[in-house]
């Protein structure tokens, strides 16, 4: 099993000014060695959604058993927001940059800037930004003025070139929520609008940094990919937006943002199986904060949540 040999000492973000409380009392980074890489975990917050989106081929009643199974509220569903930050060697890796300032009426997102901070993470020593995929909540930190100031004006973004093709002309399944489409058109337009020289594009897999490898998977965007970090035997997956936490024991339900959903199953189906037989850790978009492992059980699959090393 992969070990855990390094947490953070303190999981309170400080506030601004001298003496005042913390602003959050929640968990929002956890750090950990995956042989000699380092992995922070940081919580960009939680985006609540209706429950209806985590199973757009799911009937009802198999749904709220499910919330209900899950002690979750039928009304609303708060989707974790998790990036990562990646040491190794001489790099300094952005995985994602959670939402940014795109969604004004949700004040328990967009955090990530505030909490690189308290990790003692200048975005100015990030060397290198792998994008997962070109969604709101994956590229709208980097169109927010707090993070992408703070960063090196020349930071090579490493894409999927499958990605970037896709959203010159996307096209959208027609069970996503009513306006969602225009509001991931227009952070993928801008993106690429601001980023387009930066742009490192890749075709199937790149190694970022030593022992770090962004690999496209496709599924649920065209260019959609995972990032794997292994170093001395051990092993951790980032796995985007190719498993949701509901996805474990239900992971023939098509996700509302999937674009192609039967093949978003086929890709995390392959994904899960490959993990549970390496028992290496996995930290997902979508998956609750911070990683975790995945066991087969069954015809389905078994969350095993980390033991949090004190």
């Amino acid at each position: 099993m992969t070990s855990m040999t390094r947490v953070t000492d303190s999981n309170l973000d400080k506030a601004s000014s001298a003496g005042a409380k913390p602003v959050d009392l929640v968990p929002s980074r956890y750090a950990l060695q995956v042989g000699d890489i380092e992995v922070i975990v940081i919580s960009d917050g939680a985006l609540p959604f209706s429950p209806a989106t985590l199973g757009t081929n799911a009937t009802p009643a198999d749904l709220q058993a499910w919330l209900d199974d899950m002690r979750q509220s039928a009304d609303k569903f708060k989707w974790p927001l998790n990036v990562i930050v990646v040491r190794s060697g001489d790099r300094t890796v952005l995985v994602d940059s959670g939402v940014g300032a795109e969604f004004k009426d949700k004040p328990g997102t967009g955090r990530l800037a505030l909490r690189l901070g308290a990790a003692g993470i200048d975005p100015a020593s990030v060397t290198d930004v792998v994008i997962s995929h070109l969604h709101v909540d994956h590229v709208g930190g980097l169109l927010a003025d707090e993070l992408r100031d703070g960063l090196r004006p020349d930071v090579p973004i490493h894409l999927a070139a499958a990605e970037a093709k896709f959203w010159m002309s996307p096209s959208f399944p027609p069970f996503m929520p009513t306006g969602i489409p225009d509001v991931l058109r227009s952070a993928a337009s801008r993106f690429l609008d601001k980023y387009r020289n930066q742009l490192r594009q890749f075709e199937e897999q790149h190694e970022v940094a030593p022992g770090v490898i962004v690999r496209r998977t496709g599924g649920h965007t065209p260019g959609h990919s995972v990032v794997r970090m292994a170093s001395g035997g051990e092993q951790m997956t980032f796995l985007g937006d190719a498993v949701f936490h509901n996805h474990f024991d239900r992971p023939n339900w098509y996700n509302a943002f999937d674009h192609d959903p039967e093949e978003a199953v086929r890709v995390r189906v392959r994904l899960l199986r490959e993990m549970a037989a390496t028992r290496e850790l996995l930290v997902a978009a979508h998956v609750s904060f911070p990683f975790g492992q995945v066991a087969v059980a069954g015809d389905v699959f078994r969350f095993i949540p980390a033991y949090w090393d004190y």
